[in-house]
């Protein structure tokens, strides 16, 4: 009896234990949810901020329309809608004609602004919009422009001008269209396409007008290179040497007749990029080579009647027959050069 009384109170305490544990994690449940939901609340509020920040960044990036904003792709092209801004940032320009501008999936064509007849100065028949043009460059059309005259210019895809020069439109009278044909080496572009440019400066301001701009595709051609030899005022400025000159490169088409290319590139002068480094030449314009022979060690040249036309001064002389001897001796194959106008060799190029 006593060993069952005994466990009665056993059993009756531990029922009082387990009611009092319950009753106090009773009382402790609502202080461990009110601090759960105090940090569920900050963690919530939080959120909200970050979708809020988030939110705002986007409505900001996909609004703007200024380059000092612009961090993503995507917002450049978001915010390009012509050819102009496309090609302002720096998208791929397709150098066809017109030209194209490629911004993410959009293309934008360039505007050409059509000119009226009587507007049109200078029309360019070859080479045609995307052509491919060999060694040498051929440049035919008309022109009616001041003076008749008018200049070319070839550019590389990167603007480099590769050759610029300066021509004339065979005119019969002012105000009437003259046609002109251009044949000009140039040198070797580093990109595939380029541009040729016909226009003339104003006579008013010195500014380029009636500008025509053909993209052109540059073939792939065989060519060598040879020196032609000028006088230069910045590098003999007192000209104590009439028959000093000085070399600068030129690049031709692959010929046999080299000699012959050397010299019709001394013939066509300085280009313009020369003649701004000072150099110039004593030879008329227009001068035609009517006979060359290399034989034996010397080189036997006879030119028109245009080479000594108003030619007098034994320095200029000198000059002429630096520059013609000099680019010829170039050759291993010449040694000694004759020069004749018409045939005639004692009294050409006489002071």
């Amino acid at each position: 009896m006593g060993t069952e009384k005994a466990s009665r109170l056993i059993a009756r305490r531990q029922v009082i234990v387990i009611d009092n544990i319950l009753k106090q994690r009773k009382l402790n449940l609502p202080r461990l949810s009110d601090t759960m939901t105090r940090k569920l609340s900050i963690v919530i509020v939080i959120i909200i901020l970050a979708i809020a920040a988030i939110a705002s960044l986007v409505l900001i990036l996909r609004s703007c329309e200024d380059d000092w904003c612009f961090v993503f792709e995507w917002q450049k092209v978001r915010a390009t809608n012509s050819f102009g801004e496309c090609a302002a940032r720096s998208f791929p320009v397709e150098e066809s004609y017109p030209r194209r501008c490629r911004a993410g999936g959009k293309v934008f064509i360039e505007g050409i602004v059509p000119m009226t007849p009587s507007e049109v100065n200078i029309q360019v028949t070859e080479p045609k919009p995307n052509q491919e043009i060999g060694l040498p460059l051929v440049i035919r059309g008309q022109a009616r422009v001041f003076e008749n005259v008018f200049n070319y210019r070839l550019r590389d895809a990167d603007g480099t001008v590769l050759i610029e020069g300066y021509s004339m439109a065979l005119s019969p009278d002012i105000g009437l269209f003259g046609p002109f044909n251009i044949v000009v080496n140039y040198p070797e572009p580093k990109e595939k396409n380029g541009t040729v440019e016909v226009f003339n400066y104003s006579a008013k301001d010195g500014s380029e007008e009636n500008k025509v701009s053909i993209p052109v595709r540059f073939a792939s051609v065989e060519s060598a290179n040879v020196k032609v030899f000028f006088s230069n005022s910045a590098k003999d400025p007192s000209a104590m040497d009439c028959a000093k000159t000085y070399s600068v490169e030129r690049r031709i088409p692959k010929t046999a007749a080299v000699a012959r290319a050397a010299v019709e590139e001394l013939l066509y002068g300085p280009t313009v990029a020369e003649r701004e480094s000072s150099y110039f030449t004593s030879i008329n314009e227009g001068v035609k080579i009517q006979r060359l022979i290399i034989k034996n060690s010397v080189a036997e040249i006879d030119f028109d009647e245009t080479m000594e036309q108003a030619v007098g001064g034994s320095c200029r002389v000198a000059a002429i027959r630096a520059q013609i001897t000099d680019t010829l001796k170039q050759f291993s194959t010449v040694k000694t050069v004759v020069i004749s106008i018409d045939g005639r060799v004692a009294d050409a190029l006489q002071p």
